[in-house]
């Protein structure tokens, strides 16, 4: 449904809020070994986990209490950890990149357009051919593609490819001709049009450039986003994140969570940010906070757009680029509707959800919080910095001071690696994923992928924040390895204080007493292993409310 009416959303409301919590047997989980945070943040163990009604009841139950009517599990020594939580992702875009080609692999321009016309190949029936996770980083020339390489293949057609970050596209000839893009069409505020030397369009649009595209693209109908949603949430639950941080949704999509949630539909917890560019920002924030009983859907913030991303020089720097000095990146909000902004979403009672990469737009974002703290209060809304990748070194005590969370994605520091001190010098590596520089100034910092940018796998996010390595284990010693966390640091990110960083601590996070009963068995032991086999680990089964949703399937021996 595209829109509800007040009346309907009343009623939708109503029915999410006063739904009852499901009613699971109880279940006690025996022979584990179960690790957990308490409510200070101290790592407890356990061997036995008892659930009742969905909520964990206790850990370490005495061995001798009765079990009727409750379900007796044998872990069989496996470790049990709390389900994971990403702090930022993108869920439907995580389930349209599982239902689309994928260009994560691509080795070159030429090897992403194979791909894609091997996939268009075996899709007649789709009037777009999209994709994503193109790099142009990870390619030898490190050059953009252009449209040519992808008319060679397919010229009838309109190809749209997402870069892997989301914030530059690739479009075929056919796709700028329906966009109407021409030699004569300006670069839109805050987005930039690559062109060759004679000022044509070469197929590449960076950050508010790409509207130009996706607004003449077919509107997603209800049916898709439902493949989408549940696409995404299996895939989800078999890498053990049985909740997650949805960072930007629209009007639409709002509608279409919260039909979800009435019907009980929802599979992964969504703490959904409401996009602070969506017309109907002002209707759905009098809508008020939204959370249903069950805590599978809370709508409480707002994400904003600050600048765009690193790799495609669109992060907004105080300073010009190291490696383009005529460029400085760009503002997708401008400076001047910071205050308007800050003002209307804090004063709603919801929080605000900043994007920043560069040093610049993280400066300009903690400005306008402490002005905004200052004329309308606010802070105790555990406002947030979305990705703070790069900052000022005098800017990052400020976060601690104004109570704002830089939430973080460690894979982007191990993808961003090759590049990212080619972009911005060494010097101004010293803020740059400076996560143990922000943890030791007294500032939670809650922990995600930014999936389908990176790879869902938390565990892969937990080997990188510790390490400060790749999959290779590259490089030897880590990259800025004195920013690197302790391992129980970064189970916290993924766990306690990504709750935190949504107001769910009381009821996630932890394997405490009240809280919902969602925990995952592993292969092995992350505490005991050597710190570079993290990401090696693979999830048996994950359980949300006391329910198994996810087993891993058992190998056939032949």
């Amino acid at each position: 449904m595209r829109k509800l009416g007040r009346s309907l959303l009343a009623m939708a409301m109503a029915a999410i809020i006063s739904a009852p919590v499901s009613a699971a047997s109880s279940v006690l989980v025996k022979n584990v070994n179960g690790y957990t945070l308490d409510t200070s943040g101290n790592l407890v163990r356990f061997k036995r986990l008892l659930i009742e009604d969905g909520k964990v009841v206790t850990v370490d139950p005495k061995p001798q209490m009765g079990t009727d009517g409750v379900r007796v599990l044998n872990g069989q020594g496996k470790t049990l950890l709390p389900g994971m939580i990403d702090a930022h992702g993108h869920l439907l875009g995580l389930g349209s990149n599982l239902l689309e080609v994928d260009l994560r692999s691509a080795t070159s321009a030429d090897d992403a357009a194979q791909q894609v016309a091997a996939y268009a190949l075996g899709h007649g029936e789709q009037a777009w051919i999209t994709g994503r996770g193109w790099n142009q980083e990870q390619w030898p020339d490190r050059a953009f593609p252009v449209a040519a390489q992808l008319d060679k293949h397919i010229s009838d057609r309109p190809v749209w490819l997402a870069r892997v970050d989301a914030h530059a596209g690739w479009a075929n000839t056919k796709a700028l001709e329906l966009a109407g893009i021409t030699k004569e069409t300006p670069d839109p505020e805050g987005g930039q049009i690559i062109r060759d030397e004679q000022g044509n369009a070469t197929g590449v649009l960076i950050d508010n450039a790409k509207d130009l595209v996706e607004q003449v693209m077919p509107t997603t109908t209800t049916a898709q986003l439902s493949q989408q949603l549940d696409a995404a949430s299996a895939h989800l639950l078999a890498n053990g994140v049985t909740a997650m941080h949805d960072a930007g949704i629209s009007h639409r999509v709002y509608d279409f969570y919260l039909a979800k949630a009435v019907e009980g539909d929802l599979q992964v917890r969504i703490y959904a940010m409401l996009s602070a560019t969506d017309p109907a920002l002002d209707q759905l924030l009098d809508n008020g906070i939204v959370r249903d009983a069950n805590d599978f859907l809370f709508i409480r913030s707002v994400k904003a757009y600050g600048d765009g991303a690193l790799g495609s020089r669109g992060a907004a720097l105080l300073a010009p680029y190291s490696d383009a000095p005529h460029q400085q990146g760009l503002m997708l909000t401008p400076p001047d509707a910071f205050a308007p902004l800050f003002n209307q979403v804090i004063q709603a009672g919801f929080q605000l959800n900043f994007h920043a990469i560069g040093d610049r737009a993280n400066h300009l974002a903690l400005n306008q919080f402490e002005q905004t703290f200052a004329s309308h209060g606010g802070a105790e809304l555990r406002n947030r910095i979305e990705h703070a990748q790069v900052i000022a070194p005098e800017d990052i005590a400020r976060f601690a001071q104004l109570s704002v969370l830089p939430s973080m994605q460690p894979t982007h520091a191990t993808s961003d690696k090759n590049m990212a001190e080619d972009r911005i010098g060494k010097k101004r590596m010293e803020g740059a994923y400076a996560w143990q520089s922000l943890l030791k100034s007294g500032i939670a910092v809650p922990l995600g992928s930014d999936f389908p940018v990176e790879l869902a796998n938390p565990f892969y996010g937990l080997h990188a924040a510790v390490t400060r390595q790749d999959r290779n284990n590259q490089p030897v010693a880590g990259w800025y390895p004195h920013e690197a966390m302790s391992l129980k640091q970064a189970f916290r990110g993924f766990t306690l204080d990504a709750a935190y960083a949504a107001h769910m601590e009381e009821a996630l996070g932890t394997l405490t007493p009240g809280k919902w009963g969602d925990f995952i068995l592993i292969d092995q032991d992350i505490f005991a292993i050597e710190p570079q086999d993290i990401w090696k680990t693979k999830v048996l089964e994950t359980w949300v409310a006391g329910e198994q949703v996810f087993s891993q399937p058992v190998q056939s021996v032949d």
